[in-house]
């Protein structure tokens, strides 16, 4: 009974502060205005209107995707089915419909049905059998690179329907379709993680699986329904894709995968889960994409854009796994220790600093 209600009084403090506290996640906002700011000190138009509509659909397909990873992140997993997912979600748009229009919408029922079988099947080998994420995912990625192989044959010649490529490639007011579905998806996901019970209960599983289930959380179904919603968005991500290429290869999700993580480490959600924020994915999204395109413009090569991304990667795994408060604290001990067989020096009353002989405080 006892331990119930230290775990009801911990979820109970995840709950408040996921909804309560200030967010976390500017730096990214801060960080993208300044890329933006210096872009056109590098490459002259960067952030013409002309270069900026170029560069937001592969943003928007970039951020709607990551919205799958983000979730994935806060339930401390790691997703790596996603480039098989939307690989598969631009073939079976494309080669069904065959152009026919009237068989679109059975295609998007397809990819519908087969992101949420991946999804069960991903959350049932990491919920049910125990396998880590990086290896349930990694395998069902093969598995629908293997489906893509089988359907296409390892070619791939058909194009999307014109209805769908005119709405990928098409604006609005200005605005690129893809940005305006990307905005209404983050922004709805948002709000259902900020806004509702169920949102704040996924906060509290990804923070605490063993507090969340002591309060009674069904844990399971919330991490099963969290890889059936990140296949969900991926495939929606494939069937834009397929839109704005037209006529999608066999590899064209494999590009995704990188850039999915690094925009979500770039947002600031934390790698060990429970907080995040998909709207600072998408930001990061965004960041990512423009320096994408900065290093296109002076000339760099996409092995460059590869370590980019990794290194982003690295450094956001790094902030999670290095204890930087025992290291600081073993850097002032060794400073201390260096500073004490010194000739000349004393040590200052509270023993935090070294003081020159003779010296006043």
């Amino acid at each position: 009974m006892a331990e119930a209600q230290r775990a009801g009084s911990r979820l109970t403090a995840t709950l408040a502060g996921s909804r309560f506290r200030p967010s976390g996640f500017f730096a990214i906002w801060i960080a993208t205005g300044t890329l933006f700011a210096v872009s056109p000190l590098f490459v002259s138009g960067s952030v013409d209107s002309t270069a900026l509509v170029s560069m937001l659909p592969f943003a928007s397909i970039l951020a709607i995707a990551a919205i799958g990873q983000t979730l994935v992140i806060q339930q401390r997993g790691l997703d790596l089915s996603a480039p098989g997912m939307i690989t598969l979600a631009a073939i079976l748009t494309t080669k069904y419909p065959n152009g026919n229009a009237d068989k679109l919408p059975g295609a998007v029922g397809l990819v519908l049905l087969a992101c949420v079988v991946t999804g069960l099947v991903s959350g049932i080998a990491v919920t049910r059998f125990g396998i880590t994420p990086l290896v349930a995912t990694l395998g069902v990625n093969a598995l629908l690179l293997g489906t893509v192989y089988q359907i296409t044959g390892g070619t791939a010649t058909w194009s999307a329907t014109s209805g769908l490529s005119s709405f990928s490639v098409n604006r609005t007011a200005g605005i690129p379709n893809t940005a305006i579905v990307a905005a209404v998806a983050v922004l709805v996901v948002a709000a259902v993680m900020r806004w509702t019970v169920a949102g704040r209960r996924f906060v509290a599983v990804g923070a605490s699986p063993v507090a969340a289930r002591a309060a009674g959380i069904r844990v399971r179904n919330y991490q099963v329904a969290t890889y059936v919603v990140a296949s969900l968005a991926y495939g929606g991500a494939g069937i834009l894709l397929a839109g704005f290429l037209r006529t999608p290869n066999i590899d064209a999700g494999n590009s995704y995968l990188l850039p999915t993580i690094a925009a979500v480490v770039l947002g600031g959600t934390s790698l060990a889960g429970g907080t995040g924020s998909v709207i600072a994915t998408a930001m990061g999204a965004l960041f990512l994409t423009q320096l994408e395109q900065l290093v296109l413009g002076l000339g760099g090569a996409e092995s460059e854009q590869l370590i980019i991304q990794g290194a982003i990667i690295a450094l956001g795994m790094a902030l999670r796994t290095i204890p930087w408060r025992l290291v600081g604290s073993r850097i002032v001990e060794t400073v201390d220790r260096i500073g004490s067989v010194l000739p000349g020096t004393r040590s200052a009353p509270n023993g935090s600093a070294e003081l020159p002989e003779g010296s006043d405080q």
